[in-house]
């Protein structure tokens, strides 16, 4: 009797004991979740800063490293500077041990000059680290528009309109003055006639004579004649009336004058006049996009450097010249228009060496690259094409 009823009862107790089990579980899942979301949290701060400490410690090695780099520079720089100031001043030439004291397997009639070679340099181009490389920050600004809008300013209206009268001109005959009658006097007409007046009626007188002289009695005298003189007339003309004054009535027409008239044509009239809408364009500013951060990564920088290397040292030699012993008049002459052949001016071709010819040979030994001294070397002479001998 007793083993049912435990055998009922157990499984009852069993699932009690587990459901009691399992709201404990929860709650502990729940607050393990939490849990691990503070931890996970915690860790990501962790993180950042430990991001940041490396980031601010990388800043500080690029510094240390860029003010390395600046010093690198400097030294090669001075480096450079000093080559080239020692390049500039030639050493003094040392005589060798082994060089000889006389030219070697010299002839007969051969004169040699001691020279110095100068010492052969070569440029060396090395590339060196300027600055290292680093990032930027850009701000790129907002970018706007600039958008028109049509706005109305003014609505559409009408208008009373005066249309004014127009005029047109007119002619008119005005009668200034009427016909009438005038007397004009007519003056008398007057002719001349003429009349023969007495002057001086006939009468007689005595004259002398015209003939030769006539003695009467044998008394000497003069003849007198009584001569009959005939009356003298004088014709006068006289004014006379031909036609005496009298008066005559003339017909005078009347006068009459164009006169221009401004008459009305048409009458003053009115009218409506639509007056349209205004409007007006309006510029507004509309943003487009806005403003962005922008990380430029700025690379390494290097800058090329120029030295100067001594590949060979100077040293003296013995160069084979002509001088006053195996030189002559003619040889020196051939030289000279040589030089004046392949473009270098000697001067006057005579025979002898001057300053000129010397400028000439100079300037083929550097053009030629040849040993430029101040003699005349047999090379130079071979080298014109001329025969030394």
């Amino acid at each position: 009797m007793m083993k049912p009823l435990f055998t009922k009862v157990a499984p009852a107790v069993a699932i009690g004991v587990l459901l009691s089990a399992c709201s404990a579980t929860g709650d502990k899942a729940a607050s393990a979740i939490e849990n691990e979301k503070s931890a996970a949290l915690e860790a990501q701060l962790t993180e950042l800063k430990a991001r940041e400490a490396k980031l601010l410690e990388r800043e500080s090695q690029v510094g240390s490293q860029t003010a390395q780099l600046e010093e690198q520079l400097s030294v090669a720089q001075s480096r450079v500077t000093s080559l080239e100031s020692q390049t500039a001043i030639a050493p003094a030439p040392m005589v060798a041990s082994g060089d000889a004291l006389f030219p070697p397997n010299a002839g007969p009639g051969e004169c040699f000059a001691r020279a110095f070679v100068e010492p052969v340099h070569k440029t060396v181009t090395e590339k060196v680290l300027k600055r290292a490389a680093s990032e930027r920050m850009e701000i790129i600004p907002a970018r706007y528009e600039t958008v028109t809008e049509r706005v109305l300013v003014q609505e559409e209206s009408t208008r009373l309109e005066v249309i004014p009268a127009t005029y047109k001109w007119t002619e008119e005959r005005v009668l200034v003055k009427p016909a009438t009658q005038r007397l004009v006097k007519v003056p008398a007409t007057y002719g001349t006639e003429s009349e023969k007046v007495l002057v001086k009626a006939a009468h007689t007188e005595w004259q002398k004579g015209t003939g030769p002289i006539q003695k009467i009695n044998d008394a000497t005298g003069e003849i007198m004649c009584l001569v009959e003189v005939p009356a003298v007339y004088k014709t006068i003309t006289k004014r006379v009336v031909k036609t005496p004054a009298t008066t005559r009535t003339i017909d005078e027409p009347a006068v009459y004058k164009t006169v221009k008239k401004k008459i009305v044509d048409s009458a003053a009239t009115t009218r409506q006049v639509a007056i349209p809408a205004k409007y007006k364009t309006v510029k507004v500013t509309k943003l487009v996009s806005p403003a962005q951060e922008k990380r430029i990564t700025i690379p390494e920088e290097y800058q090329t450097v120029t030295r100067t290397e001594k590949v060979k040292d100077g040293h003296m030699e013995w160069r084979e010249i002509l001088c006053e012993t195996n030189m002559t008049r003619s040889k020196i002459t051939t030289i000279q228009r040589a030089l004046k052949a392949k473009g270098y001016n000697p001067g006057p071709i005579d025979g002898v060496i001057g300053w000129e010819t010397m400028r000439a040979v100079k300037s083929f030994q550097k053009a030629n690259k040849l040993p430029v001294d101040k003699y005349l070397n047999i090379k130079t002479v071979k080298a014109l094409g001329v025969n030394p001998s």
